[in-house]
């Protein structure tokens, strides 16, 4: 579902703007959704799933459940309906305890109570709920989702000067660090030319991939393909074999050059980032399932109540922040520096490869033991949200 909505999301092509989205925060609604639908939208939310209506709830809860045991994560779910609303006991039983709230009819109230929920389940991140409530709204449906992690090896803040690409010739704020090569760097052979991926590693197992394409490759393609990349999709070569050019892919050189040890090392250059935007699930209906269920003229889940329902909204409000402690960390480093005695001559050539993130490149957020992605984005801009 992720790589289905980056595709469509973040752009194919033109003028792309930053953006962000987390589809593990929507597939547990819908999944929720799915068992206690009829007709068409049960069938076509199962088919968005791929999963049987019938064991969806399920699947939805479990999700959940996982991803807020998970090191680094917080997911929680929120209903709120209208007193009047009756709902099925068999439904309403199997949500997460502590789940279900009022909704009193006073507008003003209800959205303050439901902002609250959000700002509370997301640290304050999230200040609002990214639909809105009204007089006639008689069931809210909502999921939180939280990720973060503290870099193994933090950068130092720097500066950049893009020599090339739609940053040249800015001054823009930079993160660099320099450590072993390992198996970070990653360059993968996809049907749309080179892709460059760059691992950096959480200390509680949520790692940040970042993601450069050649410069003419649209954002939802670069990102799709990244995707792919992570379940082995593509050939691929890490750093250590790398030939040494000093372009031998999308933002990567390697050279060998004096060093005091015989080890490879990686150096990477990037922007920090702090990206939000905001989703409306219906433009996109069919991927998620809901073309149905957003036909007001219907109900469309019986499970849920006796009285006929549809799904009048669906948004997502989401916030990224990449920075040189964390992925989501603001913080500002200082390395203070004393003079020293004049170094001796290096005994050794090592291997160095050099990755650079100075023009518009993807990111997700990927659980490492399960290959979740938590979060998907674009950085079309660093000095713009």
């Amino acid at each position: 579902m992720t790589a289905r909505w980056v595709r469509a999301a973040a752009g194919a092509g033109g003028a792309e703007r930053s953006t962000v989205l987390t589809a593990a925060g929507v597939w547990p609604l819908l999944a929720l959704l799915a068992g206690p639908a009829h007709g068409p939208a049960r069938a076509e939310l199962s088919a968005a799933l791929g999963v049987p209506a019938e064991s969806a709830a399920a699947a939805g809860r479990e999700l959940l459940a996982a991803l807020d045991a998970a090191p680094g994560v917080r997911a929680a779910v929120g209903l709120w309906t209208r007193r009047t609303l009756r709902l099925r006991p068999e439904w309403r039983d199997a949500l997460p305890p502590a789940t279900h709230g009022e909704l009193t009819g006073d507008v003003e109230r209800d959205l303050a109570e439901l902002n609250a929920w959000a700002a509370r389940r997301t640290d304050g991140m999230i200040e609002k709920m990214p639909a809105a409530v009204d007089r006639d709204t008689l069931f809210v449906l909502a999921s939180a989702l939280v990720a973060d992690t503290a870099w193994e090896l933090p950068f130092t803040e720097t500066v950049l000067g893009p020599a090339a690409g739609p940053w040249r010739g800015r001054r823009l704020p930079g993160l660099v660090r320099s450590g072993p090569l390992a198996d970070l760097l990653a360059v993968h052979a996809t049907p749309y030319g080179p892709l460059t991926r760059l691992r950096v590693e959480g200390d509680n197992g949520l790692d940040v991939h970042l993601l450069l394409g050649t410069e003419d490759r649209p954002a939802g393609e670069v990102l799709e393909t990244g995707i792919a990349a992570l379940s082995g999709a593509y050939a691929t070569t890490y750093g250590a074999a790398l030939p040494e050019s000093a372009a031998v892919a999308p933002g990567v050189a390697v050279t060998t050059v004096p060093s005091y040890s015989p080890a490879p090392t990686l150096v990477v250059r990037s922007v920090p980032f702090t990206v939000e935007a905001e989703q409306d699930l219906r433009d996109h209906a069919e991927l998620f399932g809901l073309r149905s269920a957003l036909d007001t003229a219907y109900g469309h889940f019986p499970g849920i109540s006796a009285e006929p329902l549809a799904v009048s909204a669906a948004k997502q409000s989401a916030t990224a922040a990449f920075g040189p402690l964390g992925f989501r960390a603001a913080a500002v480093t200082v390395l203070p520096m004393a003079a020293g005695a004049a170094p001796a001559t290096p005994p050794y050539r090592a291997r160095r490869a050099e990755a650079t993130f100075d023009r518009p490149f993807g990111f997700l957020a990927v659980q490492r033991t399960t290959g979740l992605v938590l979060a998907a984005g674009w950085v079309a801009d660093p000095g713009t949200r």
